[in-house]
Parts: structure tokens; C-alpha cells; sequence
């Protein structure tokens, strides 16, 4: 039997960079591998904009051990995309030449508008096939995107600088809770997306899905907590938000659920998140699966299968 050639998608994003290998069996992707590196990139961003030394360093033995693990599984095809913190960093040409030396790839630096629109191919292509009108969101360390469309084609996207490392660091920066820095947050978050609320007219959308570890986060703790996670409501928004109030401080904050990796972005994430809700008068969000990597897969497959 012939095996199609193997596809790899690299997100180089804020907060960790991941690789994912496999193939495609008619509509349906077979993984053979995935790797994470949890960077923190986006955090390393100094006060002129530029990465730190050590920043690029971690950054550059991951693309050379991701670049190793290419030629050691054959990939035929693999496509490398960067996008919020590399779209700011002063220094991130420098980054990008070395990186894609080390990967053996030549790694893009996407604008918010592509990465929306990786986003809503990568989402829908694990949704049953539909006419609905799908909203899609994803909310990342240091962008959030939000893409609206039928199909497989996103008629409409646009891109935030928003995001829940971003935001943890801006407004939690000494890792405490508080009434008042939530407040904050919030508000923030709804300055920055109120251009949203005219591209995006509550009404235009039959459903609405959330991708990305913000949304994976909720529903993780919803379950440990025994509650729904079928879909994220605005009450789980703010029942969470006091769940992370009642710790104090990241230093003691434990939820059922939520993993360590996201416990130090948690806070700002659920800011930014409420903010959506408000900003497009969602009542819920569907959690789903796919979001940039499967996107950029699907435009792998659609180049050389």
C-alpha cells in the first residue's frame, strides 16, 4: 500500500514552539509525531523590542533539534510559520535567518490576517462538514484572532494584540490576584477589541467555536470540577475568574485541571477571554480542535497531494 508523502507544520508562537508530522488519508490527518518546546518568547521581549540573548539561544537549539528530527522521520514537504512575538521583535530578522539554517526550512513570519485564516481552515477541518456560519477564535500569549466564515473559506478575519501571556505580564506582573487588577485587565482587553465589534456583528454567526490552550484550559478545569465543557459560557468565564481570585497568587494557585505549563498566563487569559465575550455578545463558545498547525497542513496538502 502507498504511503502519501509525510507533511510537518512548525508554529514558532509567543509562548512555545511545536512541531507536527503525519500525512493525509483522503480528508482525514494521521499524525506519526508531535514536539513541544515551552519558550516563553513573547516574555523575553525587551523594553526596545528586541529578544534577548538567551531568548534567541533557546529558540535556535529548538529549531535544531526540530530540524533534526525532519531529516530523521523523511518529511517530504514541512512548512514553518512565526507569528505575533517574532512580528514584533526588533532583532527578529536575525532569528529567523539563523533559525532557518539550523531547521533546513525557511521560516515565514505571517501577518495576524494569515494566521487568522490558518486558524479557521485548521478549526473546521475537524468539524463535521457544514453550512453554518462559523465564528472562530484563538486566543494566543500575545494575539488573539478571530475569523468568521462557511466552509472552509474564512470571508472575514482580523488579529489582536492581545493575549493571555501578554496580558498576565502586563497586569499580574508580580503574580497576585486582585478584584481591581481583573478590573483592569478587562477593561484593557476591551479597548484593544472594540474594532471587533463592528467587524464582527453579533448575529452574523450561527456558531461559535474557541480554539487554543485558553480554551482547552477552561475545559479542563470545568471537567475536573464536574461541570460541562461541551461549551464555554460567560458564567464559566466569571466562576473561573473567581476560582483564580481565591487563590491569591500564582504561587498557590491549584485548580482541578489546569496543568503547570498554564498556570503563569491563566489570569490575563481569562481577562481577554471575558472581553471577547462581552465585545461580540457571545453567550457561549464551543471548544474545538485544529487551529494553525492543521491549517498550515491543510495548505501543505493542498500544494502537493
Amino acid at each position: 500500500m502507498h504511503t502519501p508523502p509525510v507533511l510537518a507544520a512548525l508554529d514558532l508562537g509567543s509562548n512555545s514552539f511545536r512541531m507536527e508530522t503525519g500525512y493525509f488519508v483522503g480528508p482525514h490527518f494521521q499524525r506519526t509525531s508531535y514536539a513541544k518546546h515551552i519558550l516563553r518568547q513573547g516574555d523575553s521581549l525587551q523594553p526596545g523590542g528586541a529578544l534577548g540573548a538567551q531568548a534567541l539561544q533557546q529558540g535556535w537549539e529548538c529549531l535544531q533539534d526540530f530540524g533534526a528530527r525532519l531529516r530523521a522521520q523523511r518529511v517530504a514537504h514541512a512548512c514553518a510559520v512565526a507569528t505575533q512575538t517574532l512580528r514584533e521583535a526588533s532583532n527578529g530578522a536575525e532569528f529567523i535567518a539563523r533559525g532557518s539554517d539550523l531547521l533546513g526550512v525557511p521560516i515565514q513570519v505571517i501577518s495576524g490576517a494569515q494566521e487568522a485564516h490558518f486558524m479557521f481552515r485548521g478549526v473546521v477541518g475537524l468539524l463535521p462538514p457544514s453550512a453554518e456560519r462559523r465564528l472562530v477564535m484563538d486566543l494566543g500569549g500575545r494575539s488573539t484572532e478571530l475569523a468568521l466564515g462557511q466552509g472552509t473559506q474564512a470571508h472575514q478575519v482580523a488579529s489582536y494584540p492581545l493575549g493571555s501571556a501578554l496580558w498576565s505580564r502586563r497586569f499580574f506582573p508580580e503574580g497576585v490576584f486582585t478584584p481591581s487588577a481583573f478590573a483592569q485587565a478587562y477593561e484593557a482587553a476591551l479597548q484593544v477589541l472594540q474594532p471587533a465589534a463592528r467587524q464582527f456583528v453579533c448575529g452574523s454567526w450561527d456558531c461559535a467555536y474557541a480554539s487554543a490552550s485558553m480554551a482547552s484550559a477552561a475545559c479542563e478545569v470545568l471537567t475536573a470540577s464536574g461541570q460541562p465543557a461541551d461549551r464555554i459560557t460567560r458564567q464559566d468565564v466569571l466562576w473561573l475568574q473567581e476560582q483564580v481570585l481565591c487563590c491569591g497568587d500564582v504561587q498557590h494557585l491549584q485548580l482541578p485541571g489546569l496543568r503547570a505549563d498554564r498556570v503563569p498566563v491563566v489570569a490575563g487569559g481569562l481577562c481577554v477571554l471575558l472581553a471577547v465575550f462581552d465585545t461580540l455578545g457571545l453567550k457561549a463558545m464551543r471548544p474545538a480542535q485544529g487551529a494553525l498547525r492543521l491549517g498550515v497542513l491543510y495548505s501543505l496538502k493542498d500544494a502537493w497531494y
